[in-house]
């Protein structure tokens, strides 16, 4: 089969015929085989179709892993509509932004997910082009349930979701993920039906991934980690996917037992906090198969006690970016634990990867360089932004990472720094620039310079220096407090310290370098 020639709904298409009683989804009380789930993808497109969506609008989703997440994806994915993912971190201000910057039509959102009201979040924000909110679970006043949105679409045909989704095309926009960047304004980055299907293809052929296996999908939806490697390979593969909306360690280790998991990754904190479990050996892991990591730095000794205190046969680590599709290199099944622990793998088949100097050219095997990037997978671009677009791919079709990477003889990549000053806590990566922009909109700070720091669980951690505004009344507790109810939790300053001013360079720029020296004591 030929996957970048499908596109989404085709593939669910593919997989409702292949694997048609074979279990797709299981969420609480929620059980959809591969037949079902075709059904409720041709469901959810009669009510977008009724809702007025055309080829190429943006619908956004901004809840954590549930059933309905997949499901109103691949309804609005089979009319040629694109999916908005929205970080469910995000507060109002932050996911107002992303809905404003894509244009976003509809929102499909949740009401009590950890004691947010999603929709009353937004209450504040001008949101000219959203026409309609749905709550796909609880309830709130400014939505309609996702029930009653479902049936808005019951005087439509299969045969009107049949004719819309033959026009969709694999070359068309699938996914629409904003990343941050060094420019502090989030970046729509748009990728395709086919390139994502071919990408994750490869993923899961390299995983091995089986309709034997049983995925916990605990990576969030909203990141390419739990929508591409996720459940979108899941459709490929005909895997059970069971969505896991909160990581919970004890959680997860009851329904390893429980659910028969076979199939866990995730970043290395999550590995480390189930090893960190008390009681670990009274729990059943038996079923353990597959774990894939990556997004930070792993100690041999983690890949070591992956197989040999979790039971995993297979542990690979990967690397890629949003722009990507969300992979750019991987280990391979057998590859040596120095390596996976060690390197991020080597180029997928049919991508190329170089390492090159400031003036373009490629450097010596062991040598630091640029990270640069060419093939199927890279993005498409970013969504209404061309010279962002250009200054990432060059004029021969090169992806600028921005990483900085040494790769052996071999091809095997492992990356030493990031060139934009990006730092990933738990997983999650963080650009100071954004959090600063964030800084500058609170009450009394005239100044922010935002570093990342070392930290033993997460990995790093945001730290914030602050000059204040004359004669302003500020604490490092005001600042995290507020910056705790104005930004998501994973980039709110672990540490704030109060300062005269910053030490600047000749052209006015901070230095940054002095004030790590500075955090970390050296200075």
């Amino acid at each position: 089969m030929n996957f970048a020639e499908l596109t989404i709904p085709q593939l669910v298409q593919n997989a409702a015929q292949q694997f048609s009683a074979h279990s797709a989804i299981e969420d609480g009380d929620i059980r959809l085989t591969y037949a079902q789930l075709e059904a409720e993808r041709v469901r959810a497109a009669k009510a977008f179709i009724a809702a007025g969506i055309q080829h190429g609008d943006r619908i956004a989703v901004w809840a954590p892993n549930i059933a309905e997440w997949i499901i109103a994806a691949i309804g609005l994915q089979s009319l040629g509509a694109i999916l908005v993912p929205v970080n469910t971190r995000m507060k109002g201000a932050e996911a107002g932004y992303v809905l404003r910057a894509s244009n976003a039509k509809l929102l499909l959102t949740v009401s009590g997910f950890l004691g947010f009201d999603y929709p009353a979040m937004l209450a504040k924000e001008s949101l000219p082009d959203l026409q309609k909110m749905i709550c796909l679970r609880g309830e709130s006043e400014q939505s309609i349930s996702w029930q009653a949105f479902l049936a808005t679409g019951g005087g439509v045909s299969d045969a009107d979701v049949a004719a819309r989704t033959a026009t969709v095309k694999p070359s068309d926009i699938s996914d629409l993920i904003f990343t941050s960047g060094t420019t502090g304004n989030p970046k729509g980055v748009k990728t395709s039906h086919g390139q994502n299907i071919k990408v994750f293809a490869v993923w899961s052929e390299l995983a091995r991934l089986t309709e034997k296996d049983r995925y916990l999908i605990v990576n969030p939806f909203f990141h390419s980690f739990g929508y591409k490697a996720g459940w979108l390979a899941c459709l490929i593969r005909g895997t059970t996917m069971l969505p896991m909306a909160v990581f919970d360690a004890k959680e997860i280790l009851v329904r390893i037992g429980s659910d028969k998991i076979s199939v866990l990754p995730g970043p290395p904190t999550l590995y480390q906090t189930i090893l960190a479990f008390p009681d670990l050996k009274n729990y059943d892991i038996s079923n353990l198969r597959l774990a894939v990591t990556g997004a930070a730095a792993i100690p041999v000794s983690l890949i070591h006690q992956m197989r040999n205190e979790l039971g995993f046969k297979t542990v690979l680590t990967a690397y890629g970016l949003t722009e990507s599709c969300g992979m750019v290199t991987m280990c391979r099944d057998g590859d040596a634990a120095e390596i996976i622990a060690t390197t991020s793998g080597r180029a997928i088949p049919d991508v190329e990867v170089r390492c090159v100097d400031e003036n373009n050219r490629e450097v010596a095997r062991g040598e630091a360089g640029e990270i640069i990037v060419r093939g199927y997978n890279v993005m498409q671009g970013y969504f209404t932004n061309d010279e962002e677009t250009a200054k990432t791919i060059d004029k021969d079709g090169w992806m600028h990472t921005g990483d900085i990477g040494v790769m052996d003889a071999d091809g095997y990549l492992k990356i030493t720094d990031r060139m934009k000053d990006m730092f990933i806590v738990g997983g999650f990566n963080c650009y100071p620039a954004e959090i600063e922009n964030l800084l500058a909109t609170c009450e009394g700070v005239a100044q922010s310079a935002v570093i990342g720091i070392p930290d033993e669980r997460m990995g790093e951690v945001a730290m914030a220096y602050i000059v204040p505004k004359a004669g302003a009344d500020l604490t490092p507790e005001k600042i995290t407090a507020w910056c705790k109810e104005n930004m998501a939790n994973y980039k709110v300053p672990r540490r704030v310290e109060i300062i005269d001013a910053f030490p600047l360079n000749a052209t006015g720029k901070v230095m940054k370098f002095v004030l790590r020296d500075r955090a970390l004591g050296k200075a």
